[in-house]
């Protein structure tokens, strides 16, 4: 069995400047990939990531670094060599119940982009569906649950589901055995009535 890393903090965004920082595509990715690597990595090493050219990724690294989010981590010997990390392993967001309008419409651009991203990633996993290994098309699942829960059972199968995939997690992981692929998942659930 893999043995886990302890997991480093998540910290909740509700500042509508920081949201407005991350609602970006190229800024997402950087994240995402800063939050499962260690050690850090060059904006060079990012710009593949974020599909940019390394000044264009250097460009929103400093701007992530003005909200806190990323810095400058130990550099790996070569003094010419800029090593970013994240600042936090993951995050969430929360304006909050009483949110003034601008702090909901920031929190509103963020998960939309996030959605956007999302439903690209299964856009694109059904146009080369037909050309992966059969085990990884018959291990993929996409899936719509209507369940009939009370908030505190949601509360509890969020809980559940979060234990569950707690182990997996891409930073978590320090000897994954031989065969892993990176793998996607979205988790939704919200009232829709």
């Amino acid at each position: 069995m893999t043995e886990a890393r302890p997991e480093r903090r998540r910290v909740t965004i509700s500042d509508p400047q920081v949201m407005r920082a991350l609602a970006h595509p190229a800024r997402m990715a950087i994240m995402e990939h800063l939050s499962a690597v260690e050690g850090g990595v060059t904006a060079t090493e990012c710009a593949e990531i974020a599909g940019l050219s390394p000044s264009a990724t250097s460009y929103h690294l400093r701007e992530l670094a003005k909200f806190g989010l990323v810095r400058e981590a130990p550099g790996r010997g070569d003094a010419r060599e800029r090593v970013w990390e994240a600042v936090n392993a993951s995050y969430s967001v929360d304006a909050g119940p009483d949110a003034d309008p601008d702090t909901r419409a920031a929190e509103a651009a963020l998960v939309e982009a996030h959605l956007v991203r999302d439903a690209q990633r299964v856009r694109d996993w059904l146009r080369r569906a037909p050309d992966e290994p059969r085990e990884w098309y018959e291990a993929t699942w996409l899936s719509d649950s209507v369940l009939l829960l009370t908030s505190e059972e949601l509360v509890e199968v969020n809980r559940a589901i979060q234990e569950l995939i707690a182990p997996y997690r891409q930073r978590a992981r320090t000897d994954p055995p031989a065969g892993v692929r990176k793998v996607a998942m979205q988790y939704r659930a919200m009232p829709i009535d």
